[in-house]
């Protein structure tokens, strides 16, 4: 079985400082979780920002200015960059105009769903402006699907050339709107996928140590963080770095090895 990756999810759109005190909001918040995390074991950093009134927004000076701080102390994680929805406007100048950086993934989701008060909107025009731009910078899209028809819709892209194979999915569950974070789901989901895709999952909310213990026992690879998870078993308030070692705890007690940067990359194929 190939070794786990392990993605970082520091911050999303969601999170606040009221619904949890260890959200990292800030460019300098966001940088110290994603150094401590990497330290840890994890080897992708799937990067959000916020703008000066700490509300989620897609401008590129500010995923500059994450990329060059990570860059400047040589923090070597997988930066991979949210084209999400709620970022702002709904057009491939707003939610693509920071893919000319210099990263190596993004994410990128191939259809529309629902989230818990607004949709998450991405219509077929948008998805291959996305796709089109990722690979003209040399970045590997993230697959981000919400349901099962978003695989199929990844299959159809692949088929009229505007995704390019072997795929790679991050399979979103438990988000209120979209598919359930169940096992029967999951197991569905990833019988769901083409041939030689790769593919990490993200449980939300309480579904997540199930999921991810089951994904890990599949050969999948996972994601955490307080994008996906604001609080412990406990009720107490998350941080990044208990995430990430409740995932390297789960995954030592089932055999399975954490992968490197490099290794990640390798099974990736981004090298």
């Amino acid at each position: 079985m190939e070794k786990l990756i392990i993605t970082i999810a520091p911050t999303g759109n969601v999170p606040t400082k009221e619904l949890n005190p260890h959200s990292p909001l800030t460019i300098d918040e966001i940088v110290e979780d994603i150094r401590k995390c990497h330290d840890l074991g994890a080897s992708i950093a799937h990067i959000h920002v916020r703008d000066e009134n700490l509300m989620p927004t897609s401008d590129r000076e500010l995923f500059k200015q994450i990329i060059d701080r990570l860059d400047e102390e040589k923090i070597g994680v997988i930066k991979q960059l949210s084209t999400g929805a709620r970022g702002g406007a709904n057009n491939v100048d707003w939610r693509g105009q920071m893919l000319d950086l210099n990263v190596e993934m993004a994410s990128l989701a191939t259809g529309s769903s629902n989230f818990a008060s607004s949709v998450n909107a991405n219509s077929p025009e948008l998805i291959k402006a996305l796709a089109e731009k990722m690979y003209d910078n040399n970045i590997k899209p993230e697959i981000e699907a919400f349901d099962v028809a978003m695989i199929h819709n990844a299959v159809k892209f692949v088929k009229k050339g505007i995704l390019k194979g072997p795929l790679h999915f991050n399979l979103v569950m438990n988000v209120p709107g979209s598919i359930k974070g169940t096992p029967k789901n999951l197991m569905f989901m990833v019988e769901s996928l083409p041939p030689g895709s790769t593919w990490t999952v993200c449980g939300i909310g309480r579904s997540q140590v199930p999921i991810i213990t089951m994904a890990i026992l599949l050969g999948g690879h996972v994601r955490t963080g307080i994008e996906d998870v604001l609080k412990m078993p406990d009720g107490s308030h998350a941080t990044n770095e208990l995430l990430v070692k409740r995932v390297i705890r789960i995954a030592k007690e089932m055999g399975r090895e954490i992968a490197t940067v490099d290794e990640a990359r390798e099974i990736l194929g981004l090298v």
